[in-house]
């Protein structure tokens, strides 16, 4: 990454305040994205991959969501500092979030005209025609076909892989700077999920945002991604350069989500799985986190959580066995 990053987490902590305790959702993250790069977040479901995202919004659950610790540096600006009026005017503008499902993302009871308009009015002021001409040129920069004539249309009236392309026109209305993909591909078809991703990829060739994409595709990873996170429990256990994860993994956890891929160079009569269940984040074990899953644990990993240590100029590994 060349000069200041576009965004720059460091240590965030995001807990929700529940009846039956305190929920460690982030549990102290780092990572950082430039202009024009993907950083994927991957890891099993609970492991705290959308809590990140809805952090760096401020739109955590409420009540009992709040941001406890920690900086959120967008182009220098601390977002935690903010107040929620000024959020209002950073969202849609310079960050921007596409959620996995389009059909609960999208009012079934305005058309989609009508729902792009809104974040083109609010943060560009624009009226009238100004605001039409504004709202074709989002929906077809996503190349949703006869732009003009899909104002009038209502979500129910288009295809999954339609809606989800009305989603990404409406985050990328004002072209922000960062765009948040919470695995917006997750209810689309094979192919379907192709072409949207290539176009993604293309709009950001082209727009130079920065993107956090969340997902547990391994090949989407790849194929998306220049730098990944591995995430569990609510940390960051493994954080490398895309193909020297591939390449390296080291983590235990990491190596045992790839053992879980299918793989066309070995044939298996049934495919791997990590025994066990992710911790109940209002009361983690002591130690690492992954320790009671974990096929190659040692004394000392019950006992003391491990630190991050550098393996290289892009690899950091939580893991005692790292050391």
């Amino acid at each position: 990454m060349v000069g200041a990053p576009l965004l720059q987490v460091d240590d965030l902590q995001a807990h929700v305040f529940t009846k039956r305790g305190v929920v460690r959702a982030v549990d102290g993250v780092s990572f950082a994205v430039g202009y024009g790069e993907t950083l994927g977040l991957v890891g099993e479901s609970g492991c705290g991959k959308s809590m990140t995202c809805l952090s760096l919004v401020r739109l955590l659950p409420q009540p009992g969501g709040r941001i406890v610790g920690g900086r959120i540096l967008l182009e220098g600006e601390d977002l935690t500092k903010k107040s929620e009026a000024e959020m209002r005017k950073v969202r849609g503008r310079r960050i921007a979030i596409v959620l996995q499902d389009p059909l609960t993302s999208l009012n079934p009871a305005l058309c989609i005209g009508e729902q792009v308009a809104e974040v083109i009015r609010l943060h560009q002021g624009l009226r009238g025609r100004g605001v039409r001409e504004k709202v074709v040129e989002a929906l077809g920069r996503l190349k949703i076909p006869d732009a003009a004539a899909r104002l009038r249309h209502f979500p129910y009236q288009m295809s999954g892989g339609m809606r989800q392309r009305v989603v990404g026109a409406i985050a990328l209305a004002c072209e922000p700077a960062l765009l948040i993909a919470d695995e917006p591909t997750t209810s689309l078809d094979v192919t379907i999920q192709a072409q949207y991703l290539e176009l993604l990829k293309e709009l950001q060739s082209r727009l130079k945002f920065g993107i956090v994409f969340v997902t547990h595709d391994f090949g989407i990873v790849a194929r998306m991604c220049d730098a990944v996170c591995v995430m569990y429990a609510g940390k960051v256990v493994e954080k490398a350069a895309t193909a020297e994860l591939f390449a390296n993994p080291v983590h235990p956890y990491t190596v045992a989500l790839m053992d879980c891929l299918p793989s066309l160079d070995r044939r298996l009569e049934t495919l791997a799985l990590i025994e066990g269940q992710p911790p109940d984040l209002v009361s983690t074990p002591p130690g690492c986190a992954f320790a009671p899953r974990c096929r190659k644990k040692m004394e000392i990993c019950t006992e003391k959580p491990p630190v991050a240590s550098g393996l290289g100029r892009s690899h950091e590994v939580a893991c005692w066995r790292a050391k």
